[in-house]
């Protein structure tokens, strides 16, 4: 069996809880706020904007017997470029305000996942990064377009609030056929690595899903509100 099939077979829990957390079921269900949504945006934000300054560190520090993997690594670079503008504008388009999440600090969970990414490449080893693209890129292809469709049909707002969900929905399905290759070819060793780090980043990306403000109806006076 080619190793993204045991990579995927194997940390079928760890998706199953990402996928559990209560904002992913509410949305998946059309059950949804607008302040949910923009707090999705701007969590969304503070993790991708370190993407780009994520794969230029790798490239630097991929040891000589990763070092086939730099060509892959600049083809992502020039791929993610300036994804953050795409959500910002989301967020104009979802009436947010743009510069208050730019200039704003993120939540624990994003920040805690971003720092142990940074760290990872830093003192770890780099092929346990690959184990983030395994878990950012199948949870999009899972479920951003769906995602998209859901929100957009419960708070009726115009389809350029969704370039961030749709876009990536779709160029993390071409995604993962490469990424697949990629790990395909690794060390066994490098490979355990891929599948460590995949289920820690499971634990740190559910946990910014965790921490959004999710949906429910006050059984008192019948009206909508989003809650932590």
């Amino acid at each position: 069996m080619p190793f993204y099939e045991e990579l995927t077979a194997a940390t079928a829990a760890d998706r199953a809880q990402l996928l559990a957390a209560p904002i992913i079921a509410d949305c998946l269900q059309g059950r949804v706020t607008p302040e949910s949504y923009l707090a999705f945006l701007g969590q969304a934000y503070h993790h991708v904007r370190h993407t780009t300054p994520l794969l230029m560190l790798l490239g630097g520090r991929l040891p000589e017997r990763l070092g086939w993997l730099r060509k892959a690594v600049a083809e992502y670079i020039e791929e993610e470029i300036g994804h953050e503008e795409w959500i910002l504008n989301d967020i104009v388009a979802a009436g947010g305000d743009a510069e208050a999440v730019r200039a704003s600090r993120p939540e624990l969970p994003a920040e805690l996942m971003v720092a142990y990414a940074y760290d990872l490449v830093n003192r770890g080893n780099p092929a346990g990064f690959f184990g983030m693209v395994f878990v950012l890129e199948g949870t999009s292809v899972a479920l951003a377009l769906t995602a998209a469709d859901r929100i957009q049909q419960a708070l009726g707002l115009p389809n350029k609030a969704f370039s961030y969900l749709r876009s990536h929905g779709t160029l993390d399905q071409q995604h993962t056929q490469h990424l697949a290759a990629l790990v395909n070819a690794m060390t066994p060793e490098d490979q355990a690595e891929v599948l460590r780090c995949a289920r820690i980043f499971f634990r740190l990306y559910g946990d910014i899903f965790r921490a959004l403000p999710a949906y429910r109806e006050d059984a008192r006076s019948g009206e909508v509100a989003a809650c932590s």
